[in-house]
């Protein structure tokens, strides 16, 4: 056996691939991945301090937000290492067990960034159908029992895949499609049977992302009928636009991951930078304009990041 077969078959490592058939033009992205990252990383910093520091934030709708922050911080931490490593350095093996880790962590926070939108849509209907009654609702005991379900979903649905994965052999190519880990990815590369895990793959998306499509469809026409049913135009008018960050923030996470989807199920004659592209946009690009469309369109955000960090005496 050649050395290149003996090292995929022990598991010992995976090569990582940049910009598919152009190697040399990785460092290109090393760029617009560090502005991306710091933007990621400042903005999601940014949001947690504020809503910490202000007392004021301290209301469901922010809970939930800095939930939200806090899942875009740790998606974006989890592809950071390996995406760095191929862009700017020109390093591309990955081991086994690092490979199934980061795996592990890019999945379980996408799922939970879908439970945390869910909390969100949840939210927003109890303070627009039940706004008298919005604080005895979602108390902070309710609000760290949403929080706690949602991160123990996720990581109970994903904690098989690494056992899933770790369990087949790979006796043939050990080249990834990206610069990071991902369960399907991986999975095409072994020689063996690997329908369990496609099934258990397709349960676990139906089980998350699926079923938090159904229920934000559900609650969005329930906030409808609560909105129609205010009697103020201005009132409904204000009752829709605290809901228009969420929308920004749903539509940021589901139609890359749908485009993606269909590219992968429909698009195998395209390109693979095609392919590359869209799923670096379904991780990337959410956490960063997740807290910009925030602190653009939430005034109470907007106005507490110029007090803590300016210093700006401004009205509530």
């Amino acid at each position: 056996m050649s050395p290149f077969n003996q090292t995929t078959d022990n598991h010992q490592n995976f090569i990582l691939t940049g910009i598919p058939g152009m190697p040399e033009k990785d460092f290109w992205m090393a760029l617009p991945l560090c502005l991306l990252y710091s933007t990621t990383f400042l903005g999601n910093v940014i949001i947690l301090v504020v809503i910490k520091v202000d007392r004021s934030l301290h209301e469901p709708m922010y809970y939930f937000l800095a939930m939200l922050a806090a899942t875009d911080l740790s998606l974006s931490l989890s592809s950071m290492p390996t995406m760095i490593s191929v862009h700017w350095f020109n390093w591309r093996s990955v081991t086994f067990d690092a490979c199934i880790t980061q795996m592990f962590f890019i999945h379980t926070f996408g799922g939970v960034e879908s439970g945390v939108l869910v909390a969100m849509a949840f939210d927003r209907f109890v303070a627009i159908r039940f706004p008298l009654r919005y604080a005895t609702i979602l108390t902070h005991g309710i609000i760290g029992k949403i929080g706690a379900t949602v991160l123990l979903r996720s990581v109970g649905a994903v904690f098989p895949v690494p056992f899933l994965i770790k369990r087949l052999p790979f006796c043939h190519s050990n080249i990834l499609s990206h610069a990071y880990c991902l369960h399907q990815d991986a999975m095409r590369l072994a020689c063996a049977d690997t329908r369990v895990n496609s099934i258990y793959g397709l349960l676990a998306v139906i089980f998350i992302i699926v079923l938090d499509a159904l229920i934000l469809l559900i609650s969005y026409f329930l906030i409808l009928q609560a909105v129609l049913g205010i009697a103020s135009r201005e009132e409904r008018l204000k009752a829709l636009n605290t809901c228009f960050s969420h929308v920004c923030a749903v539509l940021l996470f589901y139609v890359p991951l749908i485009g993606m989807t269909l590219i992968h199920r429909f698009g195998k004659h395209l390109s693979p930078i095609v392919h590359m592209l869209l799923a670096n946009v379904y991780l990337l690009l959410p956490p960063v304009l997740n807290p910009v469309v925030y602190s653009v369109r939430t005034k109470q955000i907007r106005q507490r990041i110029v007090r803590v960090f300016c210093g700006g005496r401004i009205g509530p």
